[in-house]
């Protein structure tokens, strides 16, 4: 039972290799869900530790000091306040970074005056012999009252050791390092005097810190030791002074840098890769390779599970007795399914590039990189976090936001986020520029189909850099926040890191789309099955007789019956009312309810015609992507995927707000239904006007 566990709290700097720490204790079996009430994203995994002792490990959101300044960060402190807490840590795992100790030792110092049981972790020690580090580490346990963990996360040494540490946290000091409140010692004298019962240091983090603590109210402690916000920050200016006076008088004994042995090459690199113009370059040359690959490196996969399920669909109808269990298996589920598993191959192959950016250390280049363009477009640097990690999903990177401090970036990249192109699009993109791209190379190496990929990608982020700079100029409200990013070092990529990220983000999307495919692929066959009157019920006969004088043989004769009873099934006529707002845009009525039905996700776009095509059409042998490219529009007697219609869909998605989850998640960070539905009405309604512009140019 994972309440019998210990709970290991793993806390650290960002950058520091927390979350490499966290592999290698954990592996696979970890989850990944939101904090009660809020939106910051928490990973618990499990571990199993010497003498069949379990533990459950917490991976808190990285933080620089108990002193926060974002939503993730209090989420830090209110957790170890907190001894009510089921996930209260029995011991905390403050992770270091070797050639970063002091910058890192001063949240350490911070979570002992909290007299929880503290493990220093000093992480990339296999970096220490090319730094020319050496490290006296008797030394540093004895002044710093804790055990020490010397680890590589990447070669995996001294995770062993600090598994056994942890099965001995009992017998680990709860000491604090140095006595912090002589920074005022008559204010907290009285402050000590005057809650007995209570840590000194928890009532500090109470005063200062917009953070509950367990029964005691904020108002009680602050209405008898009040100061003003500029004593506050003057005592906390204070206390930090005097941490890292302890900090440095215990590293010139304990630490030794042999500055002719280290090299840094990192500064050389940097100088190229965030240069005013090799940098831009570099980087959409990486942007090239990453869209070409997903498409290249993908279709055979692709085509094996197309191939694959549309054999399933069709031996579930041959061999499966006939009726209604049956019929929703091979015409619902499973082509509803498979139009969206079949994406795995190019949903992976994009969460890999991503993770090895992160891995690499390049990704936060990029965002320094970007964070001059950005202001010119009255964005802080940090929106560039939120934008580029909506190239996974929207939902993370709006949340992603909350370390914006000033309120009118923060809702500008909030309100904007959503045009970057999520991985949710991905599989829309994906099947139309399969069916109506060429899959030609112009020079011999460049993808006409990648190519349109990625000029999609950079579309949607233009479109959100255009949004930011109109609402800048529209919102007056007042406000500038300055950017800093920290450029942590170089380093190949750990293949445990990326092959962990890439299954856990791929399951996440598959599981979380699929419950919803499920659901609605259930729907739409109930409504494409059945019909009220006598045109669904009679359509045999009324075909039959229309037909008898005809050459037709069975076989279209029975295609004709099909397309007839869905017309006039409850999704046909509902798509019929729709079809003349959408045919401008060179869509029919079964692309309207897939556009409809989208709105719940994305993804659902390509599972709601396989349903409907495999409800409409006999062949259950047929691919999804080979139905799709067979249907006829009986109006014009053209395809219904043509290069117009196409490119007008491709636009549509690349601009419409078709997510209630991003509507969701806005209006829980705005506090306000007003933002989230200016979003829906300006993005499609801005979508539905290129779409159809573009639509009537090209046909």
């Amino acid at each position: 039972m994972i309440n019998d566990n210990i709970n290991v709290a793993l806390i650290g700097n960002p950058n520091v290799g927390k979350t490499s720490v966290f592999n290698q204790l954990t592996g696979l079996n970890q989850q990944v869900g939101n904090y009660p009430g809020i939106t910051v994203e928490k990973k618990i995994g499990f571990c199993k530790l010497p003498n069949n002792v379990k533990a459950n490990i917490l991976d808190l959101p990285g933080t620089y000091s108990l002193n926060a300044s974002s939503i993730d960060e209090n989420v830090v402190i209110e957790l170890l306040l907190n001894k009510n807490d089921k996930l209260y840590p029995d011991v905390a795992l403050v992770v270091t970074d070797v050639e970063n100790l002091k910058r890192n030792l001063l949240l350490f110092t911070q979570i002992k005056d909290l007299e929880i049981p503290t493990i220093l972790v000093i992480n990339m020690a296999d970096r220490m012999e090319q730094k020319g580090i050496t490290l006296d580490l008797p030394y540093l346990e004895e002044q710093l009252k804790t055990k020490i963990a010397l680890v590589s996360s990447r070669k995996g040494f001294g995770i062993d050791e600090l598994k056994k540490l942890i099965t001995t946290y009992k017998t680990i000091s709860s000491e604090p390092c140095l006595n912090a409140s002589v920074i005022d010692p008559e204010y907290f004298d009285s402050l000590r005097k005057a809650f007995p019962s209570q840590l000194l240091y928890k009532l500090w983090l109470v005063i200062t810190q917009d953070v509950n603590f367990l029964n005691l109210e904020r108002k009680e402690i602050q209405s008898s030791f009040t100061k003003s916000h500029t004593d506050l920050k003057r005592l906390q200016q204070k206390e930090t002074i005097k941490r890292y006076q302890f900090i440095n008088d215990v590293l010139k004994v304990a630490l030794k840098v042999d500055i002719s042995i280290a090299k840094d090459l990192r500064s050389k690199i940097d100088r190229v890769l965030t240069h005013k113009v090799w940098g831009y370059a570099i980087f959409f040359a990486i942007l090239f390779i990453i869209f070409q690959s997903i498409f290249e490196w993908s279709k055979i996969p692709m085509d094996f599970i197309d191939s694959s399920f549309a054999s399933l669909s069709s031996a579930a109808a041959k061999h499966l007795p006939e009726g209604v269990f049956t019929s929703l298996l091979s015409e619902g589920i499973i082509p509803g399914i498979g139009g969206i598993l079949i994406f795995i191959p190019q949903i992976a192959f994009l969460f890999l590039f991503i993770s090895i950016l992160e891995e690499s250390g390049y990704m936060s280049r990029v965002v320094f990189l970007m964070d001059k363009i950005m202001r010119k477009f009255g964005l802080s640097g940090k929106s560039v976090v939120p934008l580029i990690s909506g190239t996974a999903c929207a939902i993370p990177a709006i949340m992603a936001s909350r370390n914006i401090e000033n309120w009118k970036e923060r809702l500008i990249t909030i309100l904007v986020t959503p045009f970057t192109t999520c991985s949710a699009r991905l599989p829309v993109y994906a099947i139309i520029i399969a069916l109506v791209i060429p899959d030609e190379y112009v020079f011999g190496f460049l993808n006409l189909q990648g190519l349109t990929l990625m000029l999609l990608y950079l579309l949607g982020f233009g479109m959100a850099i255009f949004s930011a700079y109109v609402l800048n100029k529209i919102m007056k409200i007042k406000g500038k926040t300055f950017f800093v990013v920290e450029m942590p070092n170089y380093k190949l990529p750990m293949f445990k890191n990326v092959a962990i990220n890439v299954i856990e983000k791929t399951k996440a999307f598959v599981f979380g789309a699929g419950k919803i495919i499920l659901a609605i692929s259930i729907i739409l066959w109930f409504l494409a099955s059945y019909g009220p009157g006598k045109n669904f019920k009679n359509a045999d006969s009324i075909l039959r007789s229309k037909t008898e004088n005809s050459t037709i043989n069975e076989a279209e004769l029975e295609n004709k019956i099909a397309s007839y009873k869905l017309e006039n099934s409850y999704i046909g006529i509902m798509g019929k009312a729709i079809e003349p707002a959408i045919s401008p845009l060179g869509y029919d009525w079964k692309i309207g309810i897939a556009i409809i039905s989208s709105f719940a996700a994305r993804e659902v776009f390509v599972g709601t015609l396989a349903t409907i095509y495999s409800v409409g059409g006999s062949d259950n042998e047929d691919t999804i992507k080979n139905k799709m490219g067979a249907e006829i529009n009986p109006i014009t007697g053209q395809k219904v995927f043509n290069f117009a219609s196409g490119i007008s869909l491709l636009l549509f998605y690349a601009f419409a707000m078709q997510c209630a989850s991003t509507l969701a998640v806005t209006r829980k960070e705005t506090n306000s239904w007003k933002w989230p539905l200016g979003q829906l009405i300006f993005m499609s309604g801005f979508a539905y006007l290129v779409a159809f512009i573009a639509f009537q140019f090209l046909k």
